[in-house]
């Protein structure tokens, strides 16, 4: 097959969309080197993430050549790329992050979209106002006018349905999986270099995710005076202005700067060392499109506390631990709790070890390619 994505998230986005991106292409190249991979950005950037293409003589990279193009990349992307895919006889085209371009009929070229998430509709409040109009008009777009749609759970499967009334028969779960180095066992020195350079204590609790209102640390902050432990707690995620509304929640809480310990800009080689040194993992957020953090965590081989309904118990599964985060009372005990039981732990390490295997990278690197030849078949 002659498949083309969307590669600006690859090039351009170090986390989220650029490591769904990115951690997809890789895979595929691995797993099926006899399809040529075409990938389309507006802009190159020698983004060091993308050093495996440089291994294959089947991949292509395609950037806008002419000057109009240039100075107009966004209209490139999403108005004149067909044209392109056309001339490079593109049978199948993904686009990766929630849109699609613009189309013409009898085109011969099958669009599938991955569509991670429609949290800027249950929480608009969030969004900008324009930030909103302009998702809304390019996911409603691919969500109509692609020929399949991926959707990263259950949950996001359910709200596209309800949002943009798309059929359900339309829609394809394909679950993520995460980077390989969360995959792998990390050694005693090398965990130990890591701690000694974060300057981590010996056992603390983790929370994963951009420091924003939906990630409701929040939560985990007030729930700390009701703790009987006094474990720290290691955040590690971008800042946004809710920051500052947690930095003044700890100081009116009158809790020890020492119990809560902020780090960002975590390299990918050091974050799975991370998890693999912390005692729980505790993610109370409030809703996601699915929750990549908490399959990070079952593959390092720590026990989850996270959110009761939604996606979680999609990526947590069964032996994972779900209270009502909303709930202060119930989160701290619900933590206090599991650290005192450590047979309940051991068992939610094992069964976590074993559910995480169902998003392993090549399982679903076949169901996404199954999906491909299924797609050009019924055109």
């Amino acid at each position: 097959m002659k498949i083309g994505f969307d590669a600006k998230r690859a090039y351009h986005n170090y986390t989220g969309l650029g490591n769904y991106s990115r951690d997809l292409i890789s895979s595929l190249l691995k797993c099926y080197p006899l399809d040529e991979y075409h990938l389309y950005s507006p802009k190159e950037n020698k983004n060091k993430r993308l050093f495996f293409l440089k291994e294959y003589v089947n991949v292509f990279s395609h950037f806008p050549k002419s000057y109009w193009n240039k100075k107009f990349k966004s209209f490139w992307r999403s108005l004149f790329l067909e044209r392109y895919l056309l001339q490079d006889k593109i049978e199948i085209y993904h686009g990766l992050s929630n849109e699609i371009p613009k189309r013409k009929k009898g085109g011969g070229i099958k669009y599938v979209v991955t569509i991670h998430d429609l949290i800027f509709k249950r929480f608009p409040d969030t969004y900008k106002v324009i930030d909103r109009n302009i998702y809304d008009r390019k996911f409603k777009y691919a969500a109509l006018n692609s020929d399949k749609i991926i959707a990263i759970s259950e949950q996001t499967k359910r709200d596209i349905v309800s949002f943009y009334g798309v059929s359900p028969h339309k829609i394809e779960v394909v679950y993520q999986s995460c980077h390989e180095n969360f995959k792998k066992k990390y050694k005693h020195s090398t965990k130990e270099a890591v701690r000694v350079k974060y300057n981590l204590p010996e056992s603390f609790l983790l929370n994963v995710g951009t420091i924003e209102t939906r990630k409701n640390l929040e939560a985990l902050i007030e729930s700390i005076p009701l703790m009987e432990n006094t474990l720290p707690i290691v955040v590690i995620g971008g800042k946004t202005d809710y920051y500052e509304f947690i930095l003044t929640k700890i100081k009116e809480l009158k809790i020890p700067k020492s119990r809560v310990v902020f780090l960002e800009n975590v390299s990918i080689t050091e974050l799975p060392v991370i998890y693999q040194l912390a005692t729980l993992f505790v993610y109370p957020s409030i809703f996601e499109g699915f929750g990549i953090p908490i399959i990070e965590a079952l593959y390092s081989g720590i026990p989850v506390i996270t959110t009761k309904g939604g996606c979680f118990s999609e990526a947590g599964g069964q032996f994972s631990l779900y209270v009502d985060t909303q709930n202060y009372l119930e989160l701290a005990e619900a933590i206090d709790k599991l650290l005192l039981d450590e047979k309940r732990q051991k068992k939610m390490i094992i069964e976590g070890e074993k559910y995480v295997k169902k998003f392993d990278s090549q399982i679903i690197t076949q169901q996404l390619h199954e999906l491909y030849k299924t797609i050009i078949r019924e055109g």
